[in-house]
Order: C-alpha cells, then structure tokens, then sequence
C-alpha cells in the first residue's frame, strides 16, 4: 500500500525535472532569438546612421562647394582645420559635430570616414578631381571583385569620393568616448584591414560570430560610399561646381 504512493511522488519529481529543463531550453532559445533580434535592429539602426551621414556630406557639399576633412581626433568631432597631404591624412573619423549628427553606430562607435583629399579643397574641378576611393567585395572563393569604383581610378574611369563605415558590433574600432577597442580576434582579417584602409575597403555579407573558417575571417563591418554622379549633380543644381 505504501510502494504506490511513493512511485507517484518519483513520477511527479521525474515530470517537474523534465518541466523545468524544458523551460530551461526555452528560455536559451528565446534569449537566442532575443539577442538575434536585438542584433538585426542594431544593423538597420546603424545601416540608417550611415545613410544619414552620407546625406549630411551630400548636404555640406552643397554649402561649402566641397567634402569636409575628417574630425580631428576621437573626442573633437570638429572638421580637421589643416588641408589633408594624402590619403592617410584624410582618412579617420566622420567630423560629427562639424556635420550636426551624432556620428555613432548604434553599438556607440564612431563612424570611420575615408575622403580623397581633392575632393576637400574648393575650387572642385569636375574636370581634373580623380575619385579614388574604391570598395570591393569577396566571391566564395576568396577572389575580390569591385563593389565601387575600378582597378584604376582616372577621369575617365571615376572610383568614389568618399566611404563611411561602422565596425559593427565586433572590433576593431573607437567608442564614442575616443576609447580603442582592441581586436578581440587574430583571424578577422578583414575587418583589421579596413580599420587600417585608406583607400580600398572592404564590404560582404556578415558571417557567424566566430567563423574563422570563412575568408578573410569574421566579418560584420557595414560599408557605404558617396555615389560621385549623385554628388556632382547636385552640387551642379546649386551651382557650386566649377
């Protein structure tokens, strides 16, 4: 008479275990989903900065007759004052303060800015400014082909004035208090090549946290250019062109 009352108990013990590591496995799954979720919103959200940064350059263009410089460091947002030499000199931060936007990714790390120095200076002559900054994408088989611009970059084979990116939410980069974020990785080397580009860039598709495997190595940088047929026509309609 005893034993039966003793299997229900083990029974009803056995049932509440399996219970709770059922809601255990879905609690993963749905804090899974959840940071999956929360991952996707932080792209569009950072995929919308960079378009409107892109717009805010089109728009001082429009204003000043020319591109602005990079900032002048990671805590002055403000337009570098010196003329950019070369390439490297005009390749670093999105001036956000200069352009009115907060020039953050939605992970709250500075935008990096890339601009052909010519395009900086004013007069801009339509005629003799060369666009050399060039984006390029991978095919499975590691080969690189070009998302913008050309192999060589020339009036009649124009690349692109400028190129915005975010490091997304991997490293290496700059958070919005000028603080470096170290590579938490050896093998994304990609992303280490464009943290350190200044003319050629790199965009493809993200890959999976920690997939050493695919070519270049983990990837979830999110890059943008300045279409030049854009900028020169508007700038054209607001008479600022030469």
């Amino acid at each position: 008479m005893t034993a039966r009352p003793r299997s229900r108990q083990q029974g009803a013990a056995v049932l509440i275990l399996l219970l709770m590591l059922s809601l255990g496995a879905a609690a993963l799954l749905m804090n899974g989903f959840g940071a999956e979720q929360a991952d996707t919103r932080r792209q569009r959200e950072t995929i919308a900065a960079l378009a409107q940064a892109r717009e805010a350059l089109m728009g001082y263009a429009l204003v000043h007759g020319r591109l602005p410089r990079p900032a002048i460091s990671a805590a002055n947002g403000a337009e570098a004052p010196q003329d950019c030499a070369d390439a490297a000199a005009c390749t670093g931060f999105l001036p956000w303060v200069t352009l009115g936007i907060s020039g953050t990714d939605s992970w709250g790390k500075l935008l990096r800015y890339s601009v052909t120095p010519a395009f900086t200076r004013v007069p801009l002559r339509e005629n003799t400014s060369v666009a050399d900054k060039r984006v390029v994408g991978r095919h499975p088989n590691g080969s690189v082909y070009f998302v913008a611009g050309h192999p060589s970059c020339d009036l009649q084979h124009q690349c692109a004035p400028a190129v915005i990116f975010s490091s997304g939410r991997h490293n290496p980069s700059v958070n919005a208090n000028g603080i470096p974020q170290v590579s938490d990785s050896a093998s994304n080397l990609d992303e280490i090549y464009n943290y350190s580009a200044t003319n050629d860039f790199i965009q493809r598709p993200a890959t999976l946290p920690g997939d050493s495997a695919a070519l270049g190595g983990e990837f979830d940088d999110l890059v943008i250019w300045l279409p030049l047929v854009s900028l020169y026509q508007r700038m054209g309609v607001t008479g600022v062109l030469n």
